[in-house]
């Protein structure tokens, strides 16, 4: 399926590894022109590289999105966009004596202040083009939500809640916004778990990983490719109908209907 985006421009934010590298270079194999982004320059340039040598358009912007400094330096490299992937690694697990007031601003900070200043900025120009996708990466704790993941699950479903209400205004002019829940994907994000259970439980590695995917109904990790697909999807003409959806990637593990 050709996704008509060719030539388009788009910035994936947290893309030097993981899911926001995975997609970034889903976009760059159809012919968009992508900006990655990350705090370390190295791994960057390195992300850059292989993407560039894949045949992508790719160029790249070593910046902190959680500070107003890297914020405008995103935005100054990224130029007018018609595709914004936001994503930014998670708070770390914990439990209700962890989350003082520090712990719950550095959350806010992380998963949903930028994403939000990003759409302020952007959006306009997308409504003007009459083109934009929006894709935000937020978590399945979103809609399954578990204590030990409460800071992810409150930052997250305050960017889903402003992304809603947003998406419903900005859809007349061919803007969409959508948000993808991941859960267990194979990324470090998955190696950092499994070495907590390792280090809680003194069991190996690899029984680690077997419990984290026994949690999951298709009892495997996602790929980052499958995750990548849905993405890139969410972001054709095609998907021009589809707005304001919190769409799971999960292998069939939530039980809701909604």
């Amino acid at each position: 399926m050709d996704l008509g985006i060719a030539g388009r421009r788009a910035l994936v934010c947290g893309s030097s590894q993981g899911l926001g590298y995975a997609c970034a270079r889903q976009l760059a194999s159809e012919g968009v022109e992508v900006l990655l982004n990350g705090r370390d320059e190295a791994k960057l340039e390195k992300a850059a590289a292989a993407l560039t040598g894949e045949g992508g358009t790719v160029r790249f912007v070593a910046a902190d999105q959680t500070s107003k400094e890297g914020r405008a330096a995103i935005i100054a490299a990224a130029g007018d966009i018609d595709i914004l992937v936001n994503n930014n690694a998670g708070p770390p697990p914990g439990i209700l004596p962890d989350w003082d007031e520090e712990a719950l601003i550095g959350a806010v900070n992380a998963n949903m202040i930028p994403a939000i200043q990003f759409l302020r900025h952007f959006i306009p120009g997308m409504r003007e083009r009459r083109f934009g996708r929006i894709v935000n990466i937020t978590s399945a704790m979103v809609k399954s939500p578990r204590y030990f993941m409460g800071l992810s699950t409150s930052a997250r479903a305050g960017l889903t809640a402003i992304s809603k209400a947003i998406s419903i205004e900005v859809a007349r002019e061919n803007v969409t916004i959508n948000n993808l829940l991941p859960e267990r994907i194979d990324t470090p994000r998955q190696v950092f778990m499994a070495n907590r259970i390792v280090a809680e439980q003194g069991v190996s590695y690899d029984e680690a990983r077997r419990q984290i995917a026994d949690t999951i109904a298709a009892k495997r990790f996602g790929t980052p490719e499958e995750f990548a697909g849905a993405c890139a999807f969410l972001c054709s003409v095609q998907a021009g109908f589809i707005s304001g959806q919190n769409i799971q990637v999960d292998g069939g593990s939530y039980e809701g209907l909604c």
